[in-house]
């Protein structure tokens, strides 16, 4: 995540502008809930790697709960925002499958702990954290769907099934390489599901009709 991004910027009195300390409460938090999961994090323990009371936590966040679909949330948008500005990055369809490949594969490496937050949450029995986790893939999934739509004159349907496929294949192939410690480097990996995604999704052509591919 970047909420490590905000500035910190200090009031003469020694205190955190609202919108930083909300920023720097959500990124110890992070660090809390990665290394401990939802049921065992307190409030208490991110308050205090905080340095301030437990009341200016609740001044920010009602609840745990609160604080955590907050972080959820924030990770979310990142991860869509970032899937759409690699489909803008090109008009080239074979490099637009590349970058979100790429997209994948660098949240894992650099951001493996707002990464684990998503997809390797404890609470997912939480309607809330589920649509949130669930967000994920459905927005990214509409966004290359249209741009398989738009190229391809496939019905929605059928785009939206090839794009959910490629964001499956996507994290999950990201979340086996991290987890597996596999010997293939970054670049690596990212060329060799880049190429596979590429050869699937390449073979629908731009004047393809229907969904069975019929000219």
């Amino acid at each position: 995540m970047r909420v490590s991004e905000t500035p910190i910027l200090r009031t003469r009195a020694g205190r955190l502008p609202r919108r930083a300390r909300r920023a720097q409460l959500l990124e110890v938090a992070l660090e809390v809930f990665v290394e401990q999961g939802y049921h065992a994090a307190s409030m208490d323990e991110i308050a205090e790697r905080a340095g301030v009371s437990k009341p200016v936590v609740y001044q920010h966040f009602p609840g745990k709960l609160d604080l955590y679909l907050a972080l959820l949330e924030s990770s979310c948008d990142e991860v869509v925002d970032d899937i759409k500005r690699a489909l803008a990055s090109t008009q080239d369809n074979r490099h637009r499958v590349e970058a979100t490949m790429q997209l994948w594969y660098q949240y894992v490496a650099d951001q493996g702990a707002a990464f684990r937050l998503v997809f390797e949450s404890d609470l997912t029995n939480d309607p809330d954290v589920r649509e949130q986790v669930d967000r994920v893939v459905r927005e990214s999934a509409l966004a290359i769907a249209e741009v398989i739509r738009e190229d391809t004159g496939l019905p929605q349907d059928a785009a939206y099934l090839l794009a959910v496929s490629l964001v499956g294949m996507g994290h999950v192939g990201a979340r086996n390489w991290l987890a597996e410690a596999s010997s293939l480097s970054q670049q690596d990996a990212v060329r060799l599901v880049g190429r596979l995604a590429w050869r699937g999704i390449g073979g629908f052509p731009r004047d393809v009709t229907d969904a069975d591919g019929a000219e």
